[in-house]
């Protein structure tokens, strides 16, 4: 597996991980869920800089997400963690829910 491959695998494990979207990301890191979605299809590159925000974002090394999505998703913080059987988070579900 290349590291790029590796990038998008890893991204996604945290994804799914956490609950988070894509546009979530996004905006965490200051980028549009485009330009998320074209680096996680292989459209675009993840740059060094975009791997720490991430690793930052997530609260784990940026040797942790380019090791792949299985250490990347083990050294993910329990805090960070979505509980099982709890649905992912959305702007929409937050808005439902009285939250925003």
């Amino acid at each position: 597996m290349s590291l790029e491959e590796r990038m998008r695998s890893a991204v996604a494990a945290l994804l799914h991980a956490t609950g988070e979207s894509q546009t979530g990301l996004a905006t965490a890191l200051g980028v549009s869920q485009a330009q998320v979605s074209r680096r996680q299809s292989g459209a675009a590159g993840w740059s060094l800089a975009d791997c720490e925000a991430v690793a930052a974002h997530y609260g784990i090394t940026a040797y942790d997400l380019l090791a792949g999505p299985t250490q990347a998703a083990e050294a993910l913080p329990a805090a960070r963690r979505r509980l099982p059987g709890r649905p992912a988070t959305s702007a929409r579900s937050a808005v439902v829910d009285g939250g925003v």
